[in-house]
């Protein structure tokens, strides 16, 4: 029996340390990444659509890569400042972002091309960026800094007001904006405005202090924020607008490159089929962003032909001017824009 009890000890000997090579090779296995935004979380009940388009992209690779790839998601900049994220994927110290890519403007100029006034003025044109000349080399450019575009997501939007609606340019004159880029402030400053320069998740601090009068941002911005509780004026797209901003998932490209070819492809492909959700998403919220305001109390306008006509005419002379004299590139840019 002494024999039988010391060979059973022998073998759980022999056995243990193959169970626990197994548990350690899993692990190893598991990579854990990263994604920071500066936008609300969101929940089963809703919120802020681009915090679920992260939750539905970490859900989907998880899933497809069974579990090889899980993910950690920090919305409200809550694990780095908004304008740190862009440097952090370019070094891999953050591994993915949904990020304003005007906000990567001072170090690129080319994009500032993507919060540009009057340039895209729908979705539909705005998409066809992706496959047309100035998309390919937008995408060229970023991989050459070190970030990989994985989902292309374009956003309209409105401008929040302490007082009236701004609608037209006049209406701009002797107020403090926040523009969102350098090139829409370049058109308020035209319009006889002073401009502020923040994030979006600053926003409300700054209307509720009173140091601006007015922002202009994506409409899920104007709802996520809670911009409503402190205006009494709004200017809505009303199916047209006067400027569109690209707010893609962008991935440090040190990280996907450190991946093996099928999680590199699985992550393309999940973030190519985001599009449509991140599009009906953009819809849906400029649709509700009128009635979000009115039911609060603001006078809602929406922007008319006659209005957008008034504000291309400012952007031209002043926005589009500017970048075509930065550099030939920048000129380059703006043609190839043109012809979208």
């Amino acid at each position: 029996m002494t024999n039988g009890i010391t060979r059973r000890v022998a073998l759980g000997a022999m056995v243990a340390p193959a169970i626990i090579g197994l548990t350690c090779s899993a692990r190893a296995d598991t990579r854990t990444l990263k994604i920071s935004h500066q936008f609300p979380g969101s929940g089963a009940d809703g919120g802020d659509f681009r915090d679920r388009v992260c939750r539905k992209f970490a859900e989907e690779v998880e899933k497809r890569s069974k579990g090889a790839l899980k993910f950690e998601i920090y919305p409200n900049s809550s694990l780095m400042k908004t304008f740190a994220q862009f440097d952090a994927l370019k070094k891999g110290a953050l591994d993915l972002s949904l990020y304003p890519t005007t906000y990567a403007g001072g170090e690129i100029p080319e994009l500032n091309i993507t919060f540009m006034p009057a340039v895209v003025t729908s979705y539909e044109q705005g998409y066809r960026w992706k496959k047309a000349p100035i998309g390919r080399e937008m995408t060229a450019i970023l991989e050459a800094k070190g970030v990989k575009l994985l989902t292309w997501m374009w956003q309209s939007g409105g401008i929040a007001s302490r007082g009236a609606p701004i609608v037209k340019p006049d209406d701009a004159k002797g107020l403090k904006i926040r523009g969102g880029s350098r090139e829409m402030d370049m058109m308020f400053k035209a319009a006889g405005a002073a401009t502020s320069n923040m994030p979006s998740n600053e926003i409300y601090i700054s209307m509720q202090t009173g140091a601006i009068d007015a922002a202009a941002t994506s409409s899920t911005s104007l709802i996520s924020f809670k911009l409503e509780e402190l205006s009494k004026g709004l200017t809505a797209a009303g199916g047209r607008n006067f400027f569109f901003v690209l707010e893609p998932l962008l991935m440090s490209k040190s990280i996907f490159d450190s991946l093996p070819p099928d999680q590199q492809k699985l992550l393309t492909e999940v973030g190519e089929e985001l599009e449509p959700f991140g599009l009906e998403g953009s819809k849906a919220d400029d649709k509700r962003l009128a009635d979000v305001y009115a039911k609060a109390g603001a006078t809602v306008k929406e922007m008319d032909q006659a209005s957008l006509d008034q504000w291309r005419a400012v952007a031209r002379e002043s926005a589009w001017k500017d970048f075509a004299a930065r550099s030939a590139n920048t000129a380059r840019f703006l043609k190839m824009a043109e012809e979208v």
